[in-house]
């Protein structure tokens, strides 16, 4: 039986659908060190093949995960992916929830556009992972951090 990204096998990696089919478990990732960027963009790649996704799908999800986590990383100091499962209208998606604690996100509309940067980026980050996924929300507030939400749903 296949396991949940980050699930050590021990019970529970998989629950039921009302399609009958199995569906993984959300899994949480801490993203405090280069390395847990590493471990995030493995666990979205092995998320992104276990619902279905082409390469070229699996690709966008992966870049719009290391960019999101990069940002809760380096702008946020630290934060958590949780990957999701997502079930719609005979559709399986992956659903990405970045969050962090950080100083949040001052001028939401000025970092959607591309080029807008606050450090030494090409500023493509939010941006980006907007047109890289089919759904994007984000919810920020000054002090007290930022959640954002992304999902990318397969084909019918």
């Amino acid at each position: 039986m296949a396991h949940a990204p980050g699930d050590d096998g021990t019970g529970g990696s998989r629950a039921g659908s009302s399609a009958g089919a199995p569906q993984a478990a959300p899994a949480t990732y801490p993203v405090r060190t280069d390395e847990d960027l590493i471990t995030v963009r493995h666990a979205v790649r092995a998320a992104t093949v276990e619902v279905g996704f082409g390469l070229v799908d699996q690709t966008r999800v992966v870049t719009a995960a290391s960019e999101l986590a990069r940002n809760a990383y380096i702008h946020g100091g630290g934060g958590t992916v949780t990957i999701e499962f997502p079930r719609s209208a005979g559709r399986r998606g992956v659903r990405l929830v970045v969050r962090d604690e950080g100083p949040g996100i001052p001028d939401l509309e000025a970092a959607l556009v591309d080029g807008f940067t606050t450090g030494a980026g090409l500023g493509h980050g939010l941006g980006g992972a907007r047109r890289l996924m089919h759904e994007f929300e984000v919810h920020t507030e000054p002090g007290r951090g930022t959640t954002i939400s992304v999902t990318r749903w397969t084909a019918q």
